[in-house]
């Protein structure tokens, strides 16, 4: 197992930064292609359980497309006008269970797509490459201050009932963890932000990275399966890897865009 994550990382690692350091299209792209297999394999969790059939290629078609599509009021209208189309044409669909099956599928490709276009709208902004950076350096930090401060002090549960390994010492390790590593950064390649400014990205990161991460365990239990899917060789599935960015991405955007940074 760990031979895999190391393999996968080696290869996918460079990719993935190869395409952020291009941006553009490239980076955006890739977002469209993370968005789209996250919806997949979202959508095949949820039908897991026999009840509903979700429309499985146009949630990712359309989990892909909300992350393509422009800036724009003229944009945004046309795609409300589309899934308004969508769900009078599923008057037409013989399922009994096809209002609920349309509705599934319209909830997780605006779910995966609206937010993860986050990380595309973080590139093109100006400094958009350390910006983009800093949020996944941050992110990923979080999640390892998060991992062994929880195996070596945790014991209190943060939430039993969606993630029964998960302790608020954990938690309270990964928000230490991302609002230090946060302010470091922004202090020496953020520029015009200053390392207080840092820290309140960190706390930002460190508060909703752990909710993605939470409702991507409550899709898994409530389908009883241990990975979104096995498409990455020792780490699951994609869904698994961007889930903390679901929440990050428009917390992080939203925040630059509010505080003028």
């Amino acid at each position: 197992m760990l031979k895999q994550r190391l393999l996968s990382a080696l290869v996918l690692i460079p990719v993935v930064g190869v395409l952020a350091w291009l941006g553009g299209w490239w980076f955006t792209g890739l977002m469209a292609v993370a968005a789209g297999l996250s919806a997949w394999e979202l959508l095949k969790m949820l039908s897991l359980d026999g009840h509903f059939q979700p429309l499985m290629l146009p949630g990712i078609l359309l989990a892909a497309l909300l992350v393509l599509l422009p800036q724009g009021e003229a944009v945004q209208s046309l795609l409300v006008l589309a899934i308004l189309a969508g769900l009078t044409g599923v008057l037409f669909l013989p399922r009994q269970s096809a209002p609920t099956d349309l509705l599934i599928t319209l909830g997780a490709a605006l779910y995966l797509g609206l937010t993860l276009r986050y990380l595309s709208l973080l590139r093109i902004r100006e400094h958009g490459l350390m910006w983009l950076t800093v949020t996944a350096l941050t992110v990923w930090i979080m999640d390892t201050g998060a991992y062994f401060i929880g195996v070596r002090f945790g014991h209190h549960k943060l939430w039993p009932r969606i993630s029964p390994k998960k302790s608020w010492e954990g938690f309270w390790g990964g928000l230490g963890s991302a609002t230090l590593a946060a302010a470091l950064m922004a202090h020496f390649w953020l520029p015009g932000v200053s390392a207080w400014q840092g820290a309140l990205l960190g706390v930002l990161v460190g508060c909703v990275g752990p909710l993605g991460d939470l409702s991507e365990s409550l899709f898994k239990r409530q389908s009883g399966v241990k990975d979104s899917s096995q498409l990455i060789p020792g780490h699951g599935g994609v869904l698994d890897r961007v889930d903390s960015f679901i929440f990050v991405a428009p917390a992080v955007y939203l925040l630059t865009q509010m505080l003028g940074w």
